[in-house]
């Protein structure tokens, strides 16, 4: 296919959000606070009123960070078929739910209903976009673009396409995602759940295990990350975080010094069966975490958190690039 004629990453006006649950909506936040024009489709039941909901829970949290000019929630539209979301599109961003044969079945029909230099890209938070498009004549423009919640917030998008995908229409939708505020990690090979949700679910694993064996409850496991290393983790990531921790020496001296620790049985790979009583037991201490606050509540004190964070984040990111201490 020739890509030809295919708008340029930093020209896209009109962007169609394909689902428009916590993810798919959470992008439609995000593209109207950066001033694009908004086409949405869902087909189910009380789509318009869920999403009216969210966007009333983020736009607070979005005006403090500040809109682009234009920006509003009047460039919102919906569309009634998704041919029409689709028609005249410059992007596609898919969020329906994570099954794969439901997948399969929407791309392909939003392969055809698309024209072919429109670049399309998926939401999913694990499948292969090679699994994914096997029902799409044009495949080389199909991609997985996988936010964080929520992406109205967040500004991680894991990019990565399957076999079939032109490398062009990679580079095109790590381009995009970069003009439209979002920092764009762009992996060179299909890895099942990218790299944030293989790290996630790694310790979310050993999580479940130390709730089953009773040796922390869910309020110490949240505890031990939010006023631990999460406050590292938030500026620097883990591996800086332990090049610092082998001091002078850097990262060889941490390896050195704590390689053989590495094989001590600390941690659990393979993940506890999730019993009804283990069950039972971690929904208690997440609702004896809460407080007595609902998700709504919850929602808006994450949302206000992160407005702040990003903004000292992005106080601090200034003052690296102009080389300040």
């Amino acid at each position: 296919m020739s890509t030809s004629g295919r708008t340029q990453p930093d020209a896209v006006r009109t962007v169609t959000v394909v689902g428009t649950g916590v993810i798919g909506g959470g992008w439609a936040a995000h593209f109207l606070r950066r001033g694009y024009d908004v086409v949405a489709w869902d087909p189910g039941p009380d789509a318009r009123t869920r999403l009216s909901g969210l966007l009333d829970t983020a736009w607070p949290s979005l005006e403090r960070l500040g809109l682009a000019e234009g920006a509003g929630r009047d460039r919102l539209r919906w569309a009634d078929t998704l041919a029409e979301a689709v028609a005249d599109t410059d992007f596609v961003q898919e969020s329906s739910p994570e099954v794969l044969e439901a997948k399969i079945a929407l791309l392909a029909e939003v392969d055809r209903l698309t024209d072919p230099r429109v670049v399309v890209a998926s939401s999913t938070s694990g499948l292969l976009m090679t699994d994914m498009a096997v029902g799409c004549e044009n495949a080389d423009r199909f991609l997985v673009g996988h936010p964080f919640n929520p992406p109205y917030l967040i500004p991680l998008v894991e990019v990565v396409g399957g076999r079939k995908t032109d490398p062009e229409a990679v580079t095109w939708a790590e381009a995009f995602y970069t003009a439209a505020g979002k920092t764009s990690l762009t992996m060179e090979q299909e890895v099942p759940g990218f790299v944030g949700n293989r790290l996630q679910e790694a310790l979310w694993r050993e999580a479940l295990h130390m709730v089953d064996s009773g040796q922390a409850t869910v309020q110490q496991i949240d505890d031990s990350i939010a006023y631990g290393p999460g406050l590292r983790w938030a500026i620097m990531g883990p591996m800086l975080t332990f090049h610092l921790a082998g001091g002078p020496g850097g990262m060889g001296h941490m390896l050195d010094h704590f390689g053989p620790a590495l094989l001590e049985p600390w941690t659990r790979l393979q993940a506890p069966e999730l019993t009804a009583e283990l069950r039972d037991r971690v929904v208690a201490g997440a609702v004896g975490a809460a407080g007595g606050r609902t998700v709504a509540e919850l929602e808006r004190r994450r949302d206000a958190f992160l407005v702040d964070l990003l903004l000292l984040l992005e106080q601090h990111r200034d003052g690296q690039a102009r080389g300040d201490d």
